[in-house]
């Protein structure tokens, strides 16, 4: 008798997946700031630009080339007593399709000790049509830290006709003070996000958002200085007596950059990192 044998299914073969972690700490010492501690694996790297100034400034590069499905990325940053840091990215992020039922993880965590000062500066994000991706940034403040924060996303490439018909974004930002929350925001989009932005209460149209934060005691003298270089699609506020809040909507990434590049070099004293310029 003979025995018959099924033929053997064909196993797709696992995609592979980017992973990479960064961490990095500064110190104050002899009035400026230094390089305490750096480790990075996968494909995440930090490179460290030589500048004039007395802060440490940190580029963080993703050799992945972009996120996916399935990535996982974490950046760790710490700013000691009195030291000053300035992270940015060598480029704007990209936030690729996913396979379905997969989601890419991004997870950035910094500290900031007494009378230290963070830039947290990443130049935009851009998200494409079927992106999935959870992204977290959390700043955890001494009660005399000081900082300024941006971060922007970009709804698929205008000048390329490209449309974001179908998303899964999940980006949370939390500022804490002493323990205590002095700022939260939340971006879910699921579904037709070209069509969401389309709406009066959630971006008329706009396809390019960023979020500024500043944390200081200049605050109050700075926002009327803020609010003179706003377009008309553009706010300032404060939460607080020294927290400063700027959203500013735009038709395309270009035409973002346009109103947010004077806002930050106000706010970070004409000390934007290079890339910003390249």
């Amino acid at each position: 008798m003979t025995r018959k044998h099924s033929p053997a299914r064909a196993v797709a073969p696992a995609q592979p997946r980017a992973v990479g972690a960064a961490h990095v700490a500064v110190r104050a010492r002899d009035g400026r700031t230094a390089l305490a501690d750096l480790r990075q694996s996968g494909c995440l790297k930090l490179v460290f630009p030589t500048t004039h100034r007395p802060e440490a400034e940190a580029v963080l590069v993703n050799t992945a080339g972009g996120v996916t499905g399935g990535d996982r990325l974490a950046l760790s940053a710490e700013v000691g007593a009195d030291a000053r840091l300035t992270v940015t990215t060598q480029a704007a992020e990209r936030l690729y399709r996913a396979t379905a039922g997969s989601q890419g993880n991004i997870q950035n965590t910094l500290s900031v000790g007494q009378g230290g000062h963070l830039n947290w500066l990443p130049q935009e994000t851009i998200v494409f049509d079927h992106a999935a991706v959870s992204r977290r940034l959390q700043i955890s403040l001494a009660r005399d830290a000081t900082a300024v924060m941006v971060e922007t996303l970009i709804f698929g490439r205008t000048a390329m006709g490209e449309r974001v018909a179908c998303v899964d974004l999940w980006d949370r930002i939390a500022i804490d003070r002493a323990g205590s929350p002095i700022f939260r925001d939340a971006v879910r989009l699921s579904g037709d996000a070209s069509r969401s932005l389309r709406g009066a209460a959630t971006g008329a149209g706009a396809c390019a958002v960023s979020s500024i934060v500043m944390v200081g005691p200049q605050a109050p003298a700075l926002l009327g200085q803020v609010r003179a270089l706003l377009p008309v699609t553009g706010g300032a506020s404060l939460l607080a007596a020294d927290v400063l809040v700027v959203r500013l909507l735009a038709a395309d990434g270009l035409a973002l950059r346009r109103s947010l590049i004077p806002i930050l070099d106000r706010l970070t004293h004409q000390s934007l990192p290079t890339v910003w310029r390249l």
